[in-house]
C-alpha cells in the first residue's frame, strides 16, 4: 500500500512535537570517526565535498543532509553509525558551503537543487562507486524526491528513503513563521545570514535589503535564495523546487517517513494516497516531530527509530 500506518512508538517522556525534535539535537552522538574527505570540482569553478566512512567493499549509501546541516547533524551521525555497523559504506554529500569551508561562487544550495545531486551521482558511477541507495533528510529529502521524480525509471538506485520532507515549501515557510516553530526559523535564518555576510564580502549581494531584516524564510528566499539561483522570486522558487509535484513520476522503490505533528509543516503538507505511485510508500507516524522519532522506555535507553527503519528498508530491497 502506498500509504501505511507506522509501528513507531514515541518515548512517553518526550510528548509533543518539540521535545521529539529537540532531544536528539541537544543530545547528539559523538563525532564520526575514520572519515575520509573527497572534493569534487564542478564545471562552474566551485566544489562539493563528500565524506566517506565504513568498509571499502561495502555497498554504498549516499546521504543528503538538511538545511544548514552536515557531518555534525545528529541524524547524519546516527544514520552513518547504523549503516557502517550493518556493513554499508556511507557517503555524505555536503551541499555547497556546508562542509565548513565557504564555496567559491556567489550561489549556494537550495531545496530544489537536483543538478548538484545529479553531478555527484555521475561522478560516483564513473569512478565505480555507484550507490545502491540514497537517504535524504528534510531539505535533502526534498532534493532527493524531486530528483527521483525527474529521473523516473533512470535513477539507477536500488531504493531510497526520505525523512521529514517539506513537500510544499510555501507551506513550510508559512508554518515556520508561526508559534514555537519560529524558534527553529530563527536558528536556521541566523546561520544562513552569517554565511551570507562572509559570502557578500567577496561577491556582490543579490539584494539591497539589509541582511538583518531578512528574519523569515519567505523574506530570505525572496531576497537571497531566488535571485542567487535563477528564480523569478520567492513564489517561483517555492513552486518549482517543491517535491510534492514530482512524486507521481517516481519509479524507484522509495520510503517516506513523516510525523503528523512535524512542527516544520502543517498536517496537510504531506501528499495523499492518490498522489503516490506504487513505487512510493508514505509511512505516517502520529508523533515524532522533525527528524526526531525518539523511542525508548527511559532516557538512557533512547534511540532514534528512523535508523532502524532505514536498515529494514535497505534489507528488504537488497533481497
Amino acid at each position: 500500500m502506498p500509504l501505511i500506518d507506522s509501528g513507531f512508538r514515541p518515548a512517553w517522556w518526550l510528548p509533543g512535537p518539540h521535545l521529539q525534535t529537540l532531544w536528539p539535537f541537544l543530545f547528539r552522538p559523538p563525532p564520526l570517526q575514520d572519515v575520509q574527505g573527497e572534493r569534487l570540482d564542478t564545471a562552474d569553478d566551485d566544489f562539493i565535498d563528500l565524506a566517506w566512512t565504513g568498509p571499502t567493499d561495502g555497498p554504498v549509501v549516499l546521504l543528503l543532509h538538511g538545511l544548514e546541516g552536515g557531518l555534525g547533524s545528529h541524524y547524519i551521525r546516527r544514520s552513518v553509525t547504523a549503516l557502517v555497523g550493518a556493513g554499508y559504506r556511507a557517503c555524505v554529500m555536503q551541499f555547497r558551503g556546508c562542509s565548513g569551508v565557504p564555496n567559491r561562487q556567489a550561489r549556494s544550495y537550495h531545496s530544489g537543487d537536483t543538478a548538484d545531486l545529479d553531478f555527484v551521482l555521475d561522478q560516483l558511477r564513473a569512478s565505480g562507486r555507484a550507490p545502491c541507495a540514497a537517504l535524504g533528510f528534510s531539505l535533502g529529502g526534498n532534493v532527493l524526491l524531486k530528483w527521483l521524480g525527474e529521473q523516473g525509471d533512470a535513477s539507477g538506485l536500488g531504493c531510497a528513503m526520505a525523512v521529514s520532507v517539506p513537500f510544499q515549501l510555501g507551506d513550510a515557510a508559512e508554518r515556520m513563521a508561526r508559534g514555537l516553530s519560529r524558534i527553529y526559523q530563527k536558528f536556521l535564518i541566523d546561520s544562513l545570514v552569517a554565511k551570507c555576510r562572509i559570502k557578500f564580502s567577496r561577491h556582490p549581494a543579490p539584494t539591497a535589503t539589509p541582511l538583518r531584516q531578512l528574519t523569515t524564510f519567505r523574506r530570505f528566499d525572496d531576497q537571497v535564495t531566488a535571485p542567487l539561483h535563477g528564480f523569478a522570486g520567492v513564489d517561483d522558487y517555492y513552486a518549482r523546487a517543491s517535491s510534492r509535484q514530482y512524486l507521481p513520476q517516481i519509479r524507484t522503490p522509495t520510503l517516506i517517513l513523516h510525523a503528523r505533528n512535524d512542527p516544520f509543516m502543517y498536517p496537510g503538507t504531506p501528499p495523499g494516497a492518490a498522489e503516490l505511485p506504487q513505487a512510493v510508500q508514505l509511512e505516517l507516524t502520529a508523533s515524532g516531530g522533525h527528524v526526531g522519532f525518539v523511542t525508548g522506555t527511559w532516557p538512557w535507553r533512547a534511540r532514534c527509530w528512523f535508523t532502524e527503519r532505514l536498515l529494514t528498508w535497505l534489507a528488504e530491497h537488497r533481497r
